[in-house]
């Protein structure tokens, strides 16, 4: 068993998990079915083949919020090509400047399969919408195990420059943590993003268990600020005139 973690970070990110006419929404955090479509891009996997979702969709999945963003909204019109009519007004939603770390547990091969696609993906990853390209590549390492959690406590701080510099007089920040139950938890909610179908003609999706946890992660920059610090004993100028 393994874990794969990848990092989630653009100008901008769109990550619905509902649908509703013209007004398109935002969840605060990447979900399943999101992540899950990023990888069977990479892989090839064209969106009628169920059966090769089906593997994706079984992994173990969590996401850590480095830097959560902003929410902004798109308010777009349009007219029709041929008539010239007016077209529906749509609001759309997205995050600015957000920086997420996603986790997927399960089996090696096929988590090395999916790390290999990353590298050389089939089709180009999205953040939520082909909209939003990602700002790096996404994979970032295959870790032993088959925790989500301990994987995601694992990985350094991703957060940009500029928002970490907002936190520098901590040595570590907690984060938090949204990802599936692990047996003995009771304290779920449910969110309906376990993807069953992307096929245009019939997308389906079933309710998952999420729970909010927390980690502790170690601030880089804190750690140099303190290596930087001179030693200072104000004793040692009184020793060398002794």
């Amino acid at each position: 068993m393994s874990v794969l973690t990848l990092r989630l970070a653009g100008p901008l990110q769109s990550w619905g998990a509902s649908a509703r006419f013209a007004r398109r929404t935002t969840e605060s955090a990447p979900t399943k079915s999101g992540v899950i479509g990023l990888l069977a891009a990479a892989a090839g996997i064209e969106r009628g083949d169920d059966e090769a979702l089906a593997t994706l969709g079984a992994l173990r999945f969590g996401v850590r919020i480095d830097q959560p963003g902003t929410r902004v909204r798109d308010f777009q019109t349009a007219h029709h090509g041929v008539t010239g009519a007016s077209m529906p007004l749509s609001e759309r939603f997205y995050l600015a400047d957000a920086v997420f770390v996603a986790a997927l547990a399960g089996e090696t091969g096929v988590l090395t399969g999916l790390h290999a696609a990353l590298r050389a993906p089939v089709y180009p990853p999205f953040l939520g919408r082909r909209s939003c390209p990602p700002a790096h590549p996404v994979e970032l390492a295959l870790h032993d195990g088959d925790s989500v959690h301990q994987a995601l406590a694992d990985e350094p701080w991703q957060a940009a420059p500029w928002y970490r510099r907002r936190h520098r007089r901590e040595a570590t920040v907690s984060l938090a943590v949204l990802r599936e139950v692990d047996e003995g938890e009771h304290d779920a909610d449910y969110q309906r993003d376990q993807p069953l179908s992307f096929a245009a003609e019939h997308r389906r999706h079933a309710l998952r268990t999420v729970v909010s946890r927390t980690v502790d992660v170690p601030h880089p920059d804190a750690a140099l600020r303190r290596a930087e610090q001179p030693r200072h004993d104000p004793f040692d100028a009184l020793e060398a005139s002794a």
